[in-house]
């Protein structure tokens, strides 16, 4: 394996490449081979699933070679790689195959001068490679090694260099020690090898103590991120970089790095942080450094994956990425019906805006050209845009523009335009990160575009399955009040209803379904009409839930419910509740007394199809108040159920039951924090229904249409 990785490495002209295995049954490949190039800059790619947007997942995934050259392609095609490796180099990726079955995954790299395409020969050289590799590994299976994820992938060290003869090594070292300032020498992993005299002097510390030592690591005042950046920037273009770093107290010093094969070699000398830098070094571009657009650029991406709406997306992106590139206006723009649409700014005047906000797609405007074309475009004054948009007028006052194509799943969403007051140059490394940046705002949009969709459909499917207006029934006064949960869609399964059954007899449920998604939606209807359905025939509250459950059980929809039913007879002023697993009910007496009703627990809908639910049987006379609830009114972290229906009964107390309005608004304003749905109904009765005579029980029509009697009075006790 070792072998063939040379070799394919050595005869397509990579300076180093990655081996991966795919383990049988796994979704994702792992590094077991690197060379060319430090365990540590490849250590973020370890494992990569065959599912992620990386060159070597799409390799093994679609069974083709990948290939990204520059850095401009990479942030295009592959942002999360351009935003950790933004440098100068070309990448492929292959699938390793053995005859028909795929063994892994292959990424050979590439200096940053290497041409826009890879050769036919090439493309030869790397498939070639791949069978060999694949064979290598399949002869590891046939002997019973299977692969396993490695711990730690293995390096090929890189070839050795010519040794000289120890006349010729004495002329070096002379050679070496006569040149001006200082020399350095470093392997591909950062650790110095060689330090000369003239270097130890400048860096002011013993030559003892700095061989074997990582730079930044010995040298405190080297800790910089641009130090450590210009370093990787070397190893991975293979192109001269330098940089120019003060020495406390004020001792200014420039660094010349030359990578090759083997490592890097360094020349010291004194510097001033403006002494022009010669052509090999890295040019300092106008506007914040590479390094702290990075951080934004990685803090952005971070918070962009808790952006649940559009408008988040927008928020965030304008909070992050403004202040980091020191734009002064943002617009975000997506395509509807055929026509731009403005899905937010920053910025602007917004009767600046409204004149394109609706203008049909064309060519002529740059924010739906970019969308069209996937093409981003930067523009350094407004004579560069107007030659490419002739029909532009200079209305936003500002200097310079980027803007830059959202794609989400390859292809473009909408568009990004960032504006700058004052003369900007977009310098290739800037273009690189703004383009990267432009992945991840628009897999960002995307996400939150299918959520806002979603959020939309489901909340107007609850409001289809909440009740839109309760019931007038005589002799009954009626509040509820729903709020729905602060997380996820912010809908969920809690419902309620007030049903009319006759002229004398009304019924009122609550109930709550696992879960704050659509599915939980879906199924809250189901089971609203379900009661609904068997309350009317005049099913008991005990029966009306075991019905209920049963169809549940039949579904089964993998959530459970909890329930509360209520049977209310308005001539007798009495009322029958049985309970589904849920929390019990508070009755407030007409003289302030509140008391939780003890009804015996019966299982949550969904669990046992055969299952019991008692009921219990209570007066509720004129000027009493029932309250039904849902745990969310109730729960809150660290906080005992017991205790927080105590305090819940407290409020009632202290309430007006002549006013179950002011009363229910005033429990919802104390509930805990919507972490769950809170749904919540509050029942008076009034004066007895005139015309009907006044009976000591509830009666009720059972599935075998019985009459049956159940005492009244609460506890089985006759009044």
């Amino acid at each position: 394996m070792d072998s063939a990785m040379a070799a394919v490495v050595r005869a397509s002209g990579a300076f180093g490449g990655i081996l991966y295995a795919l383990p049988p049954g796994e979704d994702a490949v792992w590094q077991v081979l690197v060379t060319g190039v430090p365990q540590e800059m490849a250590a973020p790619w370890r494992r990569v699933g065959l599912k992620d947007p990386m060159p070597v997942a799409d390799a093994v995934r679609e069974h083709r070679l990948v290939w990204a050259g520059g850095r401009e392609e990479m942030a295009r095609e592959y942002p999360r790689l351009a935003l950790v490796l933004p440098y100068d180099f070309g990448l492929a990726a292959a699938p390793v195959v053995s005859g028909t079955a795929l063994r892994g995954g292959l990424v050979l790299l590439w200096p940053g001068n290497h041409p826009a395409r890879l050769s036919a020969g090439e493309q030869d050289v790397i498939r070639a490679g791949c069978r060999r590799l694949g064979d290598s590994l399949q002869r590891a299976i046939d002997r019973g090694e299977p692969l396993r994820p490695p711990e730690r992938p293995r390096t090929l060290p890189p070839a050795a260099p010519r040794t000289p003869s120890p006349a010729e090594a004495t002329a070096l070292s002379a050679f070496v020690d006569r040149l001006p300032g200082g020399s350095c020498a470093l392997d591909l992993e950062g650790h110095l090898t060689l330090v000369t005299p003239g270097a130890a002097e400048l860096l002011g510390v013993d030559r003892s103590l700095l061989v074997g030592a990582l730079p930044w690591e010995a040298l405190p005042w080297m800790d910089v991120p641009h130090v450590e950046d210009r370093y990787r920037a070397a190893l991975v273009s293979r192109r001269p970089q330098g940089f120019t770093v003060l020495r406390p107290p004020k001792t200014w010093l420039s660094f010349e790095l030359y990578p090759d094969a083997t490592g890097l070699s360094v020349r010291i000398t004194p510097g001033s942080p403006d002494a022009d830098s010669p052509p090999s070094r890295s040019v300092q571009a106008s506007g914040p450094s590479r390094a702290t657009v990075l951080y934004h650029l990685m803090h952005l991406a971070s918070t962009l994956t808790e952006a649940v709406s559009v408008q988040d997306v927008v928020e965030q992106t304008a909070d992050q990425l403004m202040p980091a590139l020191g734009a002064q206006a943002m617009v975000v723009m997506a395509p509807a019906d055929g026509r731009l649409k403005i899905v937010g700014q920053r910025g602007y005047r917004p009767e600046l805006l409204r004149r394109f906000d609706g203008a049909p797609l064309t060519a002529a405007i740059p924010g739906a050209d970019v969308m069209a074309t996937g093409v981003p475009g930067f523009w350094t004054t407004f004579e560069e845009l107007r030659g490419a948009y002739p029909a532009m007028t200079h209305e936003d006052g500002m200097a310079a523009w980027a803007l830059l194509p959202l794609i989400a799943s390859g292809r473009p969403i909408g568009s990004l335009l960032l504006s700058y007051r004052r003369p900007h140059v977009f310098p290739p490394g800037e273009r690189a990160a703004l383009t990267s940046l432009a992945g991840l705002v628009g897999q960002a949009l995307d996400r939150a575009r299918l959520y806002d969709a979603k959020h939309h459909l489901a909340h107007r499917l609850q409001s289809a399955l909440l009740p839109h207006t309760l019931p007038d029934v005589p002799g009954l006064n009626v509040a509820a009040r729903y709020l729905p949960a602060a997380r996820g869609l912010g809908i969920g399964g809690d419902f309620y209803d007030v049903i009319r059954l006759d002229e004398h007899t009304a019924s009122v449920t609550i109930g709550d379904v696992q879960g704050h998604n659509v599915d939980a939606a879906a199924l809250m209807g189901q089971v609203r009409t379900a009661v609904h359905a068997h309350a009317t025939v005049g099913a008991p509250p005990g029966d009306v839930l075991a019905r209920t459950n049963r169809l549940l059980t039949d579904l089964d929809p993998g959530l459970f419910t909890s329930c509360a039913y209520v049977h209310l007879d308005l001539a007798t002023h009495r009322a029958c509740v049985a309970l589904a697993g849920h929390p019990p009910p508070l009755v407030r007496h007409s003289d302030g007394r509140v008391e939780t009703l003890r009804v015996p627990p019966g299982l949550l809908l969904g669990i046992e199809p055969d299952t019991v639910y008692p009921s219990l049987e209570f007066p509720l006379p004129p000027g009493s108040v029932l309250v039904l609830y849902t745990d969310g009114l109730v729960e809150a972290p660290g906080v005992d159920l017991d205790d927080a229906i105590a305090a819940l009964g407290g409020l009632v107390e202290h309430g007006d039951p002549g006013d179950l309005d002011a009363m229910a608004d005033t429990l919802i304003r104390h509930a805990p924090t919507p972490g769950d749905d809170i749904a919540l109904v509050l029942v008076g009765p009034r004066a007895s229904a005139p015309g009907h005579s006044r009976g000591r029980s509830i009666v009720f029509r059972d599935k075998k249409d019985e009459r049956r009697s159940t005492r009244a009075g609460s506890g089985g006790e006759d009044p």
